[in-house]
């Protein structure tokens, strides 16, 4: 459960309904299935292998079995660097994100967007984000939030705040996406999701399928090797996997059923970026009975995916502040929380005091881009699918053989085995770097 509550986050529910809406709906929405199974679910299992395997945090994980296998210990560097640098980085967006979904909870719980045009929608996200005195409460809270539960251990913080969190976020989804369909234009959604037009795909199509895919999963910055060292030998990894991307790929595909129905009852455009959900969405509920109501459900909703998802950002930092300085789970906690909510600040910033300043705006692939901008950038296009091609070469290469099969089917499966080892070693390397190489170099 603290897995999927990993995977399941603003990638589903932000993320994926904008990206759908801009690629032309149902051909996105089967190349995205296509990926998810074909990329994404290897990847995974490669991430919760070595994790178990390791029994560590992710940089010490890797080195372990590195070690096991014969290989150099520093492949611990890749730990560092995605599952260190790569998830603090993260929660840097991250925070500032769930931080909107606490805001609006409140605003539309208090009625504040009933009967408002799309200007004014837009007009009151430009102001919470204007104003760093605004903005920079509700980061707080949630950043403090996300430090509190992980600093409570596995157990008592994080396994208790998903089995509340996520049946909560599953029962809520579904409920938001009846109301959406009673409400709203629920056919037309249907069709713009599931009748895909292959005319509307193009190479940037397929490689931001394959992109949000992988995000999706939250898979690329050793999230889940965290995750993974804390399964018992008893866990069956790849049922495991299975698991968590089937319910990751539902929440997705259920956000699309929520949200565009009411895109469409209102003439809205389904490619209105990473704005639809906070600047489209609070017009369409500002117009529609219990509109207030079930906006803040869905608000909270999205926080609940954010918090889950932030908790399992944290955790590879955590591991490893506990592992590599023998701190204490509270202070490697507070440790490494105090560094995400520095870079939450800088990117809560980037709207306002940090208007206009790019950090590395020396180099063209950076020009324009903020602190918040900056930090997307760099994880999801640059960090992720680097990882994924690290760990894929890793666990298909470095690892020994006889070692992956054991975690992954023990004596048995072996054409499952041998397929996911050709997957891991010939497909997801060179795709992914199809994606990387795309996006940094803008082909």
């Amino acid at each position: 459960m603290a897995a999927v509550g990993c995977a399941v986050g603003l990638g589903n529910i932000w993320m994926f309904p904008y990206i759908a809406g801009s690629s032309g709906g149902g051909a996105f929405v089967l190349i995205y299935l296509a990926a998810v199974v074909s990329l994404a679910l290897p990847v995974l299992m490669a991430e919760l292998m070595i994790g178990r395997r390791g029994g560590a945090s992710p940089p010490e994980s890797i080195e372990n079995v590195a070690r096991e296998s014969g290989r150099t210990p520093r492949w611990r560097l890749m730990g560092v660097v995605l599952g260190v640098v790569g998830a603090l980085m993260a929660l840097g967006f991250y925070g500032v994100v769930g931080g909107w979904t606490m805001a609006y909870s409140f605003k539309l719980a208090v009625g504040q967007f009933q009967q408002i045009n799309a200007l004014e929608a837009k007009t009151a996200y430009d102001a919470l984000n204007g104003d760093a005195v605004s903005l920079l409460p509700w980061v707080t809270v949630f950043m403090a939030a996300t430090i509190f539960i992980s600093a409570r251990g596995v157990v008592d913080g994080i396994e208790k705040a998903v089995k509340l969190m996520m049946p909560a976020l599953f029962f809520m989804l579904l409920a938001m996406v009846v109301y959406s369909g009673v409400v709203g234009d629920f056919a037309r959604a249907a069709d713009f999701l599931f009748n895909p037009d292959f005319g509307k795909v193009d190479s940037k199509v397929v490689l931001a399928a394959f992109g949000q895919a992988f995000f999706s999963v939250s898979v690329g910055i050793t999230n889940m090797m965290a995750y993974g060292s804390y399964m018992n030998r008893k866990t069956n990894l790849p049922g495991a996997a299975a698991v968590v991307v089937t319910a990751d790929t539902l929440v997705a595909l259920l956000a699309g059923l929520m949200i565009f129905p009411l895109v469409f009852m209102y003439g809205l455009q389904p490619d209105g970026g990473p704005g639809l959900i906070f600047q489209t969405l609070p017009f369409a509920f500002g117009q529609v009975p219990g509109g207030s109501i079930f906006g803040a459900l869905f608000f909270v909703l999205l926080f609940f995916a954010a918090l889950t998802s932030s908790i399992g950002m944290l955790e590879p930092p955590v591991a490893f502040f506990r592992d590599a300085f023998g701190l204490s789970r509270r202070n490697a906690a507070l440790a490494a929380g105090s560094i995400a909510f520095l870079l939450c600040t800088l990117a809560a910033l980037s709207f306002n005091a940090l208007a206009g300043v790019d950090p590395l705006g020396m180099f063209a692939a950076f020009e324009g881009k903020g602190f918040f901008d900056l930090f997307i950038y760099m994880v999801t296009q640059v960090l992720m699918p680097l990882g994924g091609i690290l760990v894929a070469v890793f666990a298909g290469w470095i690892v020994k053989q006889q070692f992956s099969r054991e975690e992954l089917f023990g004596d048995s499966n072996a054409l499952a085995y041998k397929t996911w080892h050709f997957a891991v070693r010939f497909i997801a390397p060179p795709l992914l770097a199809i994606v990387l190489i795309s996006e940094v170099l803008k082909v």
